[in-house]
């Protein structure tokens, strides 16, 4: 199991609980779970996460007509209530 992040990561990342929660429904969704990368940045008060995913895996993400991809982002923003944060999940074609 991985270590916890020291104190200063966790202030150094926008939205921590979200994103998370993001990997973690990902890697449990794709065949390659460690070629998932989240990228964050901030603007216009909002959190943007992007999800890059491994050759093969954006369709299993994304799902029959865009479903599962909707039901992913419900759940990070429901996770980004506890970090007080507005996000916005992308998905991204690597």
């Amino acid at each position: 199991m991985s270590e916890a992040p020291d104190h200063d990561d966790v202030n150094t990342v926008p939205a921590p609980t979200a994103s998370a929660v993001l990997m973690h429904v990902v890697r449990s969704i794709v065949d390659d779970p460690d070629a998932v990368r989240i990228e964050t940045s901030t603007g216009r008060g909002k959190v943007r996460l992007e999800v890059t995913v491994g050759p093969g895996d954006l369709g299993r993400v994304i799902g029959r007509r865009g479903r599962t991809a909707q039901s992913i982002r419900t759940v990070v923003r429901a996770a980004a209530v506890r970090d007080q944060a507005e996000v916005d999940v992308d998905f991204v074609d690597a």
